[in-house]
């Protein structure tokens, strides 16, 4: 991963986020965890080495200039504080901290049509507690959440998670930062980021 990554991160964070408990936190995802040289995935949106990092820091773009507009701002009649967007889009995935192992495949080389050995992703979650929830959780052990924020970081899957329909429903009918982070986390994920299903 890059320095300058990492580096924005750290800036954009340190910057914005000043409630007690930011500091420790910041320390575990530098220092106690892969946050920095994690994958986003296995083998879709940044599947490589600082991809979670890369991909946090491409939703919080896309965050920042969606509740900036003015159609935004007309439609939720909300504006939120810059902690809260960083908050939520830079954490929305720590989920994903200390999940993935480097393993090694079978891989057919298009050039020399041998097979070698290639490293790969491996998903390994030691602590199954769901996806969006599971950033809540790791995130409140260090620092409180607005219940806005918890929200948005827990529903921010939107309907693409196994949830009850309505209950995703209600969740960013009642909190506009989860459907905006929904939002953004798709554009990011779908639009922004090379992924490996379409090569």
């Amino acid at each position: 991963m890059s320095d300058e990554l990492k580096n924005r991160f750290k800036d954009i964070f340190t910057k914005n986020v000043t409630r007690p408990g930011s500091e420790r936190l910041l320390d575990y995802l530098e220092n106690k965890s892969d946050f920095f040289t994690a994958p986003a995935s296995t083998r879709f949106h940044c599947a490589y080495e600082g991809g979670l990092c890369e991909h946090s820091l491409n939703v919080y773009d896309c965050l920042k200039s969606y509740l900036s507009a003015e159609r935004a701002k007309a439609m939720f009649g909300l504006e939120y504080s810059e902690e809260s967007i960083a908050v939520v889009s830079l954490l929305h995935d720590v989920c994903k901290t200390n999940t993935y192992k480097v393993s090694m495949r079978n891989s057919k080389n298009d050039e020399t049509g041998k097979w070698e050995k290639v490293p790969y992703y491996e998903f390994n979650d030691t602590l199954p507690y769901g996806h969006g929830e599971k950033s809540v959780y790791i995130v409140s052990g260090f620092m409180r959440l607005t219940r806005e924020e918890a929200m948005a970081i827990r529903w921010h899957m939107g309907f693409s998670g196994p949830e009850d329909q309505k209950t995703i429903g209600n969740a960013l009918h009642m909190y506009p930062l989860a459907l905006a982070l929904m939002i953004a986390d798709c554009e990011a994920s779908s639009f922004l980021e090379e992924r490996n299903d379409r090569k």
